[in-house]
């Protein structure tokens, strides 16, 4: 079998789970990251269905573990703060998630295990981003940003939902997102007595909706969410950061609940992030010797609840074709389409944009009716139950390929 040279260009949970299955399989990874250093802060994300089966597959979970964040459930709370219902996680092992995971992790503390294990066995380079490259039947060659060039078998663009590289598989006007009207902006502030291990969500007029989460003793993160589809908003995440703090505030002022504390603690917050949210889709997910993967390829949004389950499976299927198929790029990125391009279906078909404007009413009066429903849904156990007698979670039928075997050392 003959032995890749592969560049990644990226260093969040994807693209460190492409290297890892790479250097198993005896090839030789480099990992570019723009940024300085690795990245390892963000907010929450979970493990959900066929996610949980590729950490276990890594062999991995174990250290996932010992990092989880002790979030029990999800509350819906009122403008004074009272709870009106509370859906707990499902922790019986079988079913299916609810709102909230039994693998619920920090970003940063996930994209550390994954880093941790790919080890001295993978080049990373920090600092250095991919601005260009070339490719004919012989390999690719990329340009750096710190004016180097080199030559590799394959380019795997793992670089996000704004992914660059996506430009190179995507060569005509093909709008690659599809919008869902809806926006948040994160951040943490300090924690103060009140907050809870329980999820809090409020909803306020005008589809507001503000989460708090609680994922250490002295930090909690504040959500922002907004359903709009006017340009100033779309336009707003790729203004500085605050520019795109003044605009939430703004937006937010009037909500009540918490919103002045969360508003208050932005600028001493030690990052602020602002996106639209949106699904990228694509009709293929290569070109040559570039290959997309995870949300560069196929983000499903946070409302899939399977983004990072998403990458982590992706990463699995595509490390898997090439380490079984390296003699012949073509077939294997041909393959790898096939056989998850079913799965990616699922998880995005999981979003529904009219389910998702019901769940962010304009009115007070709608606010009152998904509160009632949630405290007799919670009175009744009717998410329990039905969380732990479902047949499969948000992945659907589709079962994980077989494991991506080292072949070479």
């Amino acid at each position: 079998m003959k032995k890749l040279r592969v560049l990644i260009a990226g260093a969040g949970v994807t693209g460190e789970a492409v290297a890892f299955w790479l250097s198993r399989g005896g090839h030789d990874v480099v990992v570019a990251e723009r940024f300085p250093e690795l990245r390892a802060y963000g907010a929450q994300v979970d493990l959900r269905g066929q996610g949980i089966e590729a950490a276990q597959a890594m062999g991995l979970l174990d250290r996932i573990e010992e990092r989880l964040v002790d979030e029990p459930g999800v509350a819906f709370v009122d403008r004074n703060g009272r709870r009106r219902g509370t859906i707990m996680a499902n922790t019986s092992g079988t079913g299916r998630q609810t709102l909230t995971s039994e693998y619920e992790i920090m970003r940063g503390d996930l994209v550390q295990v994954l880093h941790e294990a790919n080890g001295e066995g993978v080049d990373h380079r920090f600092g250095v981003g991919v601005e260009g490259f070339d490719q004919d039947e012989h390999a690719v060659t990329v340009r750096f940003s710190d004016g180097s060039a080199e030559d590799f078998d394959l380019l795997v663009g793992a670089d996000g939902q704004g992914s660059r590289l996506r430009r190179a598989v995507v060569t005509d006007d093909h709008d690659p997102y599809r919008h869902l009207g809806i926006h948040l902006a994160y951040w943490f502030v300090p924690r103060i007595a009140s907050d809870g291990r329980i999820r809090d969500t409020y909803l306020a007029p005008r589809g507001r909706q503000i989460m708090r989460r609680s994922h250490n003793a002295t930090e909690t993160q504040a959500y922002f969410v907004q359903r709009d589809s006017s340009p100033d908003f779309a336009a707003i995440h790729r203004r500085p950061v605050a520019e795109q703090q003044a605009f939430w505030a703004e937006r937010f002022r009037d909500a009540g609940w918490q919103a002045q504390r969360f508003i208050d603690g932005m600028p001493d917050s030690p990052f602020f992030y602002s996106q639209e949210v949106v699904q990228v889709r694509l009709d293929r997910w290569s070109r040559g010797r570039v290959v997309l993967a995870g949300d560069a390829a196929h983000c499903a949004s946070p409302y899939s609840g399977m983004g990072i389950s998403g990458g982590l499976v992706g990463a699995y299927v595509l490390a898997g074709q090439l380490n079984r198929g390296a003699d012949d790029l073509p077939t294997a990125l041909a393959n790898y389409e096939t056989e998850l391009r079913p799965f990616v279906d699922e998880i995005q078909g999981t979003v529904k944009p009219r389910l998702l404007n019901l769940a962010l009413p304009t009115k007070q009066a709608g606010i009152e009716v998904l509160l009632g429903v949630a405290g007799l849904a919670t009175a009744l156990r009717i998410p329990e139950l039905a969380a732990r007698f479902a047949r499969e979670d948000r992945g659907g039928a589709w079962r994980l390929p077989p494991r991506p075997a080292p072949v070479l050392r």
